[in-house]
């Protein structure tokens, strides 16, 4: 089927577009929302059989919603974050915002057409044309290729992000009283939500949103997401050199000049590649020389550096091993996680330290495994990866555990809270993440009103 999705809240436009559709041919079907927020919660889902997207900007809610229903704009806005798909029609009679639509829309690359809805007959006469001429002419757009089993993909993704944006939140709220930290998750004294994330879970978004929408990553789409995002929030704790590289991005720059041109034309060696990736490794997790090839290439839209690339290669295996291992129960479990790893991982320090993790005793403190492998301080990915898979490691079966140790060692906190819970999640599942931790971290965009209801219950 070939989908034609429509934003718009009035029924008697409604029932005109569902005539002008059928007349298209027995192969369209219509998908229709009322409210912004509810199309951007749910339109991806429909997007790769969809060749034509019609707009509304003007929303009323029904009385009875008790929701703000968002504009068309919200809904072009979330649209220009990625690349186009189809061709997009702009059916409102608020003129100025009709234009700042198709604005944001056609500097994003989108194809657009504005339509005015003048007179009675206007979807026949005037739209049905419009959508007609541009079915014909196939506009260039990205083709999405989700695999046969890419909703079950996308389940553990959604774990393996929920997991790390919870370590994220806590890390960033114990990060002053890191030392605090064991005490303070065991007895769940913890204020309410909701709990905000920082970069670490921005940038995992939009990994995420890229695989959720076009199954596979695509570099272009995943620079183009990170700039949108940051447009939008800059304020989430960047480091200095990923907002320039934004900015540049955002300016029109191409990710392979900018990631490239990163301190001096060595590229970035940072943590940032590393912080994002768990939730990818999740993805591709049934084959892990897939996820080591994948986790390379989302790396290197920032970071080009072979310590940067080499830590997003180390979480992104130990995401997909955790998955694998999630059911043995096998005291060797632990030697399999790091003995992946590290075929996976290419010779590096950050490999040398890894090595040095699967060394160090479980008995270790949070405190003395950080003074030998480092804690992230550094904020490069070789002072970041090994002590974040040592806390992971230790405690795979354990969330809460798992996320009190890498706090508590101290440097960058959220960071190494990130990486851990974004693996640790994948082993231990979504019934093992305390329910009013789920409940109190910041909601994820495409999340339906409903689907947060449920977080609390499960």
């Amino acid at each position: 089927m070939r989908s034609v999705l429509i934003l718009e809240d009035k029924p008697d436009r409604l029932e005109g577009f569902r005539k002008a559709v059928r007349s298209l041919g027995s192969e369209f079907v219509i998908r229709e929302w009322s409210t912004a927020t509810s199309m951007i919660a749910e339109c991806e889902e429909h997007l790769e059989n969809t060749v034509l997207i019609s707009l509304d900007h003007d929303l009323v809610a029904e009385p009875s919603a008790g929701v703000d229903p968002g504009t068309g704009l919200h809904v072009a806005l979330h649209l220009a974050g990625y690349l186009p798909v189809c061709p997009v029609v702009i059916h409102s009679s608020n003129t100025d915002a009709s234009w700042s639509m198709h604005n944001e829309l056609r500097f994003a690359g989108w194809q657009v057409e504005r339509v005015g809805p003048i007179g009675d007959d206007w979807i026949s006469g005037t739209w049905l044309p419009t959508a007609r001429s541009l079915l014909s002419a196939r506009s260039a757009s990205v083709t999405l290729r989700r695999p046969a089993d890419h909703i079950e993909r996308m389940k553990r993704t959604l774990l393996s992000l929920e997991g790390l944006a919870i370590g994220d939140a806590l890390g960033e709220m114990l990060s002053y009283r890191c030392g605090e930290a064991g005490r303070r998750i065991a007895e769940r004294d913890l204020v309410g939500g909701p709990w905000f994330h920082t970069d670490d879970t921005e940038m995992a978004l939009s990994i995420v949103e890229v695989l959720r929408l076009y199954g596979f990553l695509n570099q272009d789409a995943l620079a183009r997401r990170f700039a949108w995002r940051f447009q939008r929030d800059p304020d989430r704790g960047y480091g200095s050199m990923t907002r320039k590289q934004l900015y540049e991005l955002q300016a029109g720059g191409k990710w392979q000049a900018t990631a490239g041109a990163a301190f001096g034309g060595q590229g970035s060696m940072g943590n940032g590649g590393a912080m994002r990736v768990a939730p990818l490794g999740a993805y591709f997790a049934d084959n892990i020389a897939q996820v080591a090839g994948e986790s390379k290439a989302s790396c290197v839209v920032t970071h080009t550096h072979p310590e940067g690339i080499a830590g997003a290669i180390a979480v992104a295996v130990a995401a997909a091993v955790a998955w694998q291992q999630r059911e043995s129960s096998s005291s060797s479990r632990r030697r399999v996680f790091f003995d992946t790893v590290l075929t996976h991982t290419p010779p590096s320090n950050v490999r040398e330290g890894i090595e040095r993790a699967a060394q160090l005793p479980e008995t270790f403190s949070a405190q003395d495994a950080a003074r030998v492998l480092g804690n992230g301080s550094l904020v490069t990915s070789q002072d970041t990866v090994p002590f974040a898979l040592w806390c992971a490691a230790k405690h795979l079966d354990n969330y809460p555990d798992a996320l009190a140790t890498a706090i508590c060692g101290g440097g960058d906190c959220d960071t190494n809270a990130a990486i851990v819970g974004g693996i640790v999640s994948l082993a231990v599942g979504h019934n093992m993440l305390p329910a009013v931790w789920r409940e109190a971290r910041e909601r994820f965009p495409f999340e339906k009103p409903q689907e947060r209801d449920k977080r609390s219950k499960t």
